[in-house]
């Protein structure tokens, strides 16, 4: 698209396209659109000690054609209420002066700001997803499925490139929202308030989920979450919906640290401080307060006593992994961990500043802290919060492709930061390693809990030669890959690739026999596992879930390109081996390959195998379902079938 031009210079009588060319000045689009919207939710604009803090500007991606809605490249805001039965205007962001005052003006009676502020923080989090993953992101593909004859046939799968993730603001009218698998939407719900806190919230007020951060966030994440490993949904372990919820709400979290205005005036209240009680590590104000609850909905690093009606921090148990299977409970503990490793990172960062303001003690003195030391702990806050959530996201890149512990994303994150920073003198991956022990969180195979032995070994020199033919061939991948364009081309283009690597893969594991050990498939057509599904063929039928190119910068400067390729494999089996007839699962296994497209080498092999001796994770899949924590997720939440493609529709509700 070529750019605007104006006009410079004094006025000439001389007019023809020669004086055009003399006088014209290219005029680029604007790297960044401006919008303003609240940080938190609009209960903390009506108290004086907040106010001033909670009122913000968003610097999102400026999009050339983004059109009434706004619709744009990845999102379309479709604002019909069913429950009034019809459509609201459509906010027009292109409009001069919306542009000239930063978007419409906070207000929880403008359907148009609820348009905006939805818009501005889904895209202030896609654009985090792709900075941390180097590349462009993907909503999930609309999947249409051709049965095959017998019940351990694989069905035959044809994938659609969805543009745009739709949200409506006022999908419904009760104390819920959610991301919708099925409907590729964001779906958010208002209602009126039951609270009896009548000192803190208007009993009967109306609450609306989109104006709230930290749920327009929460629910973006898990939409790039299900494009980023759409089998992570499956409720196959404990920790699979709780990883889904924790990690949603770590995006929501450390986008608060984004906000300079809202992190120094609760460093300044904190003293520097954010192990105590703040609003930075605090999730739903509102909807906490609006749904019952004394205070917000989660919160890292504390909790309300019901007793007492105070706030305590939280103390680490490790029983509580153990012990607690529900989705939302269980995920806190994820959340603390991952929040506890970011504030021991933060007090590291902050020491020495501490040292120098306390005279070399330690201890500061009474009273308030100086603005510029405020300043320079916001800044370290700022940037170690920044540091946390890219690790967060980029780990998702080293996860294996089905059954995710959060041992295993133990694993992703030390690896993957690893890889990017090799000389961790910070003692981030430490700080992690800690966080994770101080709540019972192991992972599995592993000898001792150095970081070097949490990390994915690397692949060994035989392995590499093992997979050289199929590294040869992905060369042409490598060179096409840095030059796609749009993301449907992105799409296509790699849709083509996971045939054609597809294709390829049979007769390279025939010639090696040693590939099916290494990554844990059955792909040889004479090997037979019970219950492993089959292509139409009669052979054993694998998908290349996914094949993503990434491209990331370490802070050294030092580029990193990388391909990920995720293949997976099912099997249906009967829940219970003695009564082959009953209730069947569906287990799945697979592995992850990362390789580096400088050197075209196999770098990590993940894997957690379709079959093994023992079979000792499909006992526990086995045992999940059987103990009924599987139904806990599903009879609790859901009424019907509902609950497969919808996994988050009854989940959400009053979160």
């Amino acid at each position: 698209m070529s750019d605007s031009t104006i006009s410079s210079g004094p006025v000439s009588a001389e007019t023809g396209p020669a004086a055009s060319r003399r006088y014209s000045i290219p005029v680029r689009p604007p790297a960044v659109r401006r919008l303003r919207g609240y940080a938190f939710d609009p209960s903390l604009s009506t108290r004086l000690e907040t106010a001033g803090i909670n009122e913000i500007t968003y610097s999102v991606p400026w999009e050339v054609s983004l059109d009434r809605g706004p619709t744009g490249e990845y999102l379309e805001v479709v604002d019909y209420d069913p429950s009034s039965d019809c459509f609201y205007e459509p906010v027009d962001l292109n409009n001069p002066y919306l542009i000239a005052q930063d978007g419409l003006a906070p207000s929880e009676g403008s359907p148009q700001f609820h348009q905006q502020m939805t818009y501005a923080v889904a895209m202030t989090t896609i654009r985090n997803f792709e900075q941390a993953l180097g590349r462009k992101v993907l909503w999930r593909a609309h999947t249409e499925e051709k049965p095959q004859a017998g019940n351990t046939h694989a069905n035959e799968e044809t994938e659609t490139f969805i543009q745009r993730l739709r949200i409506y603001p006022h999908a419904m009218r009760e104390a819920n929202a959610f991301y919708s698998p099925a409907k590729k939407a964001l779906l958010f719900g208002y209602f009126n308030a039951i609270t009896d806190q009548r000192d803190a919230f208007l009993p009967g007020g109306t609450v609306f989920t989109c104006l709230s951060h930290d749920i327009i966030a929460h629910e973006t994440t898990h939409a790039l979450l299900d494009g980023v490993h759409r089998r992570m949904i499956e409720r196959t372990h404990p920790d699979s919906l709780a990883f889904h919820e924790a990690f949603s709400d770590i995006v929501a979290l450390f986008q608060h640290f984004t906000f300079p205005e809202v992190l120094r005036s609760q460093i300044g209240k904190t003293r520097g401080d954010l192990t105590s009680f703040n609003l930075l590590g605090q999730l739903a104000q509102e909807f906490g307060v609006a749904i019952g609850n004394y205070g917000a909905l989660r919160d890292a690093i504390g909790q309300v006593n019901e007793e007492t009606k105070k706030w305590e921090p939280l103390t680490p148990d490790p029983q509580d992994y153990l012990t607690v299977f529900e989705p939302h409970a269980r995920g806190s503990i994820l959340v603390a961990a991952v929040f506890d490793a970011f504030t021991s990172i933060y007090r590291d960062r902050t020491a020495d500043l501490l040292r120098i303001a306390s005279g070399g003690t330690g201890v500061l003195p009474s009273g308030a802290l100086h603005p510029d030391l405020v300043k320079r702990l916001a800044d370290e806050a700022a940037k170690a919060a920044r540091h946390v959530l890219l690790m967060c996201i980029r780990a998702l890149d080293y996860c294996p492709p089905v059954n995710l512990t959060f041992g295993d994303y133990l694993r992703a994150l030390i690896t993957a930061d690893m890889d990017i920073v090799p000389i961790d003198d910070r003692g981030y991956r430490l700080s992690f390693l800690e966080a994770f022990r101080r709540r019972g969180i192991y992972p599995q195979g592993v000898r001792n809990l150095s970081v070097g032995s949490l990390c994915w070994p690397t692949a060994s020199e035989n392995t590499r030669d093992s997979f050289k033919s199929l590294t040869d061939s992905l060369r042409a991948i490598s060179d096409r890959s840095r030059y796609f364009r749009t993301r449907q081309e992105t799409f296509e283009a790699l849709e083509k690739m996971r045939k054609s690597l597809r294709e390829q893969l049979c007769p390279i594991f025939e010639d090696n026999p040693l590939l099916e050990s290494l990554t844990g498939l059955v792909i040889k057509p004479n090997n037979r596992v019970e219950g492993l599904t089959l292509d139409s063929a009669g052979e054993p039928s694998f998908e290349i879930h996914s094949l993503q190119p990434a491209q990331r910068v370490g802070p050294d400067g030092d580029l990193l390109n990388q391909l990920i390729i995720s293949i997976t494999q099912e099997r249906i089996l009967p829940l219970d081996p003695d009564f082959p007839q009953g209730q069947v699962i569906h287990f799945r296994g697979g592995c992850t390959l990362i390789l580096d497209l400088d050197s075209l080498e196999l770098r990590y092999l993940i894997v957690k195998p379709i079959w093994e001796v023992g079979d000792s994770r499909l006992i526990d899949q086995r045992n999940f379902i059987r103990t009924g924590q599987e139904n806990l997720a599903r009879v609790t939440y859901f009424s019907s079938d509902s609950a497969f493609t919808e996994p988050f529709a009854m989940l959400h509700r009053g979160f």
